[in-house]
């Protein structure tokens, strides 16, 4: 299926900077598709940091060779394209060890970049705020510290691809300033944890239902951001576009709030620093009410993205949390491929949407908010006016349907869930039971 850029505010790109090869080493076990499938995404990392692919080599063995996973005739065929088409680095869609990047530097002449490191590297370029920042410098040392003593000496002489974020200078530190850096930035951010759970808490003490997008890197979650709370997130056809979450709120069908907290984007293989680094900021997706997985049903990969999101929610224990699939860019579909998808996203309980066209999201948010909803029952109360900060909750948390005074009290008639019922009980002079009705509670938006 051709992919053609949407969901997007135009952006100009970053001039190329880099020439790369990527290599691969092809084993009996590999899937076809998923070898062509992770290659593709290697490239459009690659794109994302800055450099032009002008080769893709694999080789098929039985086994990586253990100090250059490919063999010496693979190599020297990669060393003739790197001096034919002025190739400044490598980039191998698979983890390397320090002696190995050392070995391959030494044998290809150039800098070479595995696929963690290709990551942590668009990470540096993306992370906006201080948090961000902290957890990109701490993965990267993470992933330095078992390195030193194999760091190639090519990495150390060039720019580019693989060395920003902590820099040179910190590439040189030994072990030992290393690790009181590494205890350093994890004081920093349990810091930022501590303050991520005292918001959580204020917000559940009002009782606000977040709701969290994850899924695949690209699949339109900040799109859907942008169209549900026009909240001018940054929008580019590039993997990691956003790194920094943000949460927003929302106004459900009833004129609840919600809040939606946009989360980075995942891909196969996430590197395992990254998701312990990550912790604080993916502490969201652990708290929240409700996940919405945001697909791109256009894409091939699509199952396969799918269990890409189910590996990193199981790593981070947020597999239990409830999760509604959203189907995104379904104006990608042609007439019958919409049709096909609808009956699916019947039968699964989904959503479809465009993000970028604005369609479905009515059903959406209609979803959104029967799933958030306890019942909700009428309720008369008699609260005293120096208790006017209950009419507030009832407002942000509940509806209130009428409003008289009488004496120094204000008389209502109000829809409360469950929690708001039992905390307004001392005013509570009856029910009308003839109604029950159903609607989310939600409240504040510190974003």
């Amino acid at each position: 299926m051709e992919h053609n850029p949407s969901d997007l505010i135009a952006i100009p790109h970053p001039p190329v900077i880099e020439r790369a090869i990527l290599a691969r080493v092809v084993l009996p076990q590999d899937d076809d598709f998923e070898v062509e499938e992770s290659l593709e995404e290697l490239k459009q990392l690659a794109a994302t940091a800055g450099a032009e692919t002008v080769l893709i080599s694999t080789q098929q063995r039985l086994a990586p060779h253990p100090a250059t996973l490919l063999g010496s005739g693979k190599l020297e065929e990669i060393q003739r394209a790197i001096e034919a088409k002025e190739v400044d680095v490598v980039i191998f869609d698979a983890d390397l060890t320090g002696t190995q990047t050392a070995k391959l530097e030494k044998a290809l002449g150039v800098k070479v970049v595995d696929r963690t490191q290709l990551i942590l590297d668009i990470f540096a370029q993306r992370a906006q705020t201080r948090e961000g920042k902290l957890q990109v410098e701490l993965a990267q040392l993470q992933y330095l510290l078992p390195r030193l003593a194999g760091r190639g000496a090519v990495m150390r002489q060039q720019g580019g691809i693989g060395i920003r974020g902590p820099g040179e200078q910190k590439l040189e530190l030994d072990r030992r300033l290393i690790r009181r850096r590494i205890n350093r930035l994890q004081n920093d951010l349990e810091n930022v944890r501590k303050h991520r759970v005292e918001q959580r808490k204020r917000r559940n003490e009002e009782l606000t239902r977040t709701v969290a997008l994850v899924g695949y890197t690209n699949a339109g979650k900040s799109s859907l951001l942008n169209a549900l709370t026009h909240a001018g997130v940054l929008v580019e056809d590039k993997l990691f576009a956003t790194l920094d979450p943000r949460v927003r709120r929302c106004a459900l069908p009833s004129g609840r709030p919600c809040l939606l907290a946009d989360t980075v984007g995942f891909v196969r293989k996430l590197p395992h620093s990254l998701v312990a680094a990550f912790r604080a900021t993916l502490e969201e997706v652990n708290e929240a009410d409700l996940l919405l997985m945001v697909l791109d049903v256009s894409h091939p990969a699509l199952e396969e993205h799918v269990i890409a999101v189910r590996t990193v929610l199981e790593e981070i224990k947020a597999d239990e949390v409830p999760v509604l699939r959203v189907y995104n860019k379904v104006d990608r579909l042609s007439p019958e491929q919409q049709v096909q998808w609808r009956n699916r996203a019947e039968r699964e309980d989904a959503v479809l949407v465009s993000a970028l066209r604005s369609q479905g999201l009515d059903d959406l948010l209609a979803r959104v908010e029967a799933l958030l909803s306890p019942t909700h029952r009428r309720a008369r109360l008699r609260i005293p006016q120096s208790k006017g900060q209950w009419v507030y909750q009832i407002h942000k948390r509940g509806r209130i349907l009428k409003q008289d005074y009488e004496g120094n009290h204000i008389l209502i008639e109000a829809e409360l869930d469950s929690t708001l019922e039992g905390q307004l009980m001392p005013y509570i002079v009856g029910f009308m039971a003839s109604d029950a009705a159903s609607g989310p509670t939600s409240g504040e938006d510190d974003a």
